[in-house]
């Protein structure tokens, strides 16, 4: 496992599917992830009421408790207040400006945003960012789930 003296963090924009969301704060769990920022329409794991929301929580399996998380309605709102405090932004996503996932090298508190299921990262929310790193493609589908996703690619550029 990488040396963790650099603060990780995931970013999820616009993701639909609460399944996703609890998935991914499980995975954030298990790669010692600081926090998880929320933004657009993203699920949230308490309700409005101040609930556990179902979904998220029987996927993520108490990780929604252990992981420190933060909505903001707009993503430009985080991305601006990290990179205020040196944080490096890494989008995950397929664009003709992309690296492989394999060659990203992390030297400082890092940033992973994700997007929608459908659309990903919007090419305005690309160009905010520092890098992006893409997972090539072997077969006939464009893409991986995001839940998917976010653990191969920590997995493999936390190297844990």
């Amino acid at each position: 496992m990488k040396d963790m003296k650099n603060k990780f963090y995931i970013i999820l924009h616009n993701i639909r599917s609460a399944q996703n969301v609890g998935s991914i704060f499980r995975t954030a769990d298990a790669c010692s992830i600081s926090k998880i920022f929320l933004s657009g329409y993203t699920p949230k794991p308490i309700d409005r009421f101040g609930r556990e929301v179902r979904a998220i929580s029987k996927t993520a399996l108490g990780a929604e408790k252990d992981i420190e998380w933060e909505y903001f309605s707009q993503v430009d709102i985080v991305i601006k207040k990290l990179k205020k405090e040196g944080v490096k932004i890494i989008a995950v996503e397929q664009d003709e400006k992309s690296i492989d996932y394999k060659k990203i090298k992390i030297k400082s508190d890092t940033a992973f945003i994700f997007g929608n299921e459908v659309r990903g990262v919007s090419k305005q929310l690309l160009k905010k960012c520092d890098q992006i790193a893409e997972i090539p493609m072997k077969g006939k589908k464009e893409s991986l789930n995001v839940s998917v996703t976010t653990g191969v690619v920590l997995f493999r550029i936390l190297e844990i």
